[in-house]
């Protein structure tokens, strides 16, 4: 009677994978000094969510660390991070989250208004 939604499934699911991404790019600013660090990203998101299709029901999906860009330029010490980019994906991480956060306000108001609430 009471099936969880899919859709709700999947918002948890970006959700997820953005806060794991939103952590990754902060550990890349964290270590943007580092000598021989080397910027690493998330998988994208659809990856994830296809993992998360074929993986048995309650099983946690987290994203798999690639690096990144492995010819990308290397600054004198041999870091690969660069803070424009960490920067733009962080705007993209943020904007997944709160496409996340609506579809899951959206389901709960369409369930309020089954039950006429």
């Amino acid at each position: 009677m009471f099936e969880p939604l899919a859709i709700s499934g999947m918002a948890h699911a970006m959700a997820a994978h953005a806060s794991a991404r939103q952590g990754v790019i902060a550990a890349n600013v964290a270590h943007a000094d580092t000598p021989g660090y080397r910027a690493r990203d998330v998988e994208p998101f659809t990856e994830t969510f296809r993992r998360l299709q074929t993986q048995p029901p309650r099983t946690p999906a987290a994203p798999r660390l690639l690096p990144v860009a492995p010819g990308a330029a290397l600054s004198p010490n041999g870091n690969s991070v660069s803070l424009e980019v960490e920067m733009m994906k962080a705007v993209e991480a943020r904007h997944q989250f709160d496409m996340a956060l609506t579809i899951t306000q959206s389901v709960g108001g369409i369930i309020r208004t089954s039950l006429g609430r």
